[in-house]
């Protein structure tokens, strides 16, 4: 579910505003935050990404404020490689942690570790999956994307920039069988491409689109 080179989904895209920005969690749907901060970083070189510095913060610590600063709640946080290293790195925030062992499988089996997670813990209506590679993401940015889910826009739901799918992605509960099933490092894309009630929610948010991939990704 990384920002990718597909060719452009044919979604319908809908401006955050016009929903509204206020939705009240506590009335509204329940919905669940996972981040995955499992993978071994293999095209960054030596060292583990999520680690890197940005701004005196780790990357994945950036990545887990984004969703600590929104509305939604648990935040599941699922951990692989040096899972001691990177939970040290988000000490103090208020998440609950899960071990993926099977991490080197792609993507997909931290989705699918997640979700069985959440599912085991809370009744969540809903989920946002984020990336721990992606420290941009403004929390305005997920609070849109709940804001659009409680307004009965979509079932999946990705933000988008200038018309570019990004990340994070807000799926319903009605998909989590499913993603329990996904394989490899499609993650949830396959169901947002194409299920029916899928939609794109545009915000003013180039950090949807900014992933750290390689060492030549963080800011100079």
């Amino acid at each position: 579910m990384s920002p990718d080179r597909d060719p452009p989904a044919d979604l319908p895209i809908v401006d955050r505003d016009g929903v509204d920005p206020g939705v009240d969690l506590e009335d509204g749907p329940a919905v669940a935050g996972l981040l995955l901060a499992a993978g071994t970083s293999s095209r960054f070189g030596s060292e583990n990404k999520l680690l890197e510095d940005v701004d005196g913060e780790p990357i994945v610590r950036h990545a887990a404020r984004t969703l600590v600063d929104s509305r939604i709640d648990p935040i599941v946080v699922v951990l692989g490689h040096e899972a001691r290293r990177v939970r040290d790195a988000l000490e103090g925030l208020p998440l609950e942690f899960v071990v993926n062992e099977a991490y080197e499988r792609g993507q997909a089996s931290s989705v699918r570790t997640g979700i069985r997670t959440i599912r085991g813990r809370t009744a969540a209506d809903a989920v946002v999956v984020a990336l721990g590679d992606m420290p941009f993401v403004d929390p305005r940015t997920v609070d849109a994307l709940v804001a659009a889910y409680a307004a009965g826009t979509g079932d999946a739901l990705a933000a988008a920039y200038e018309g570019e799918r990004g990340n994070p992605v807000l799926f319903d509960a009605r998909f989590f069988e499913q993603l329990t099933g996904v394989e490899g490092d499609i993650g949830g894309r396959r169901i947002l491409l194409e299920d029916d009630s899928s939609a794109l929610v545009a915000v003013d948010d180039p950090g949807v689109r900014r992933d750290v991939d390689v060492p030549d990704d963080l800011p100079r």
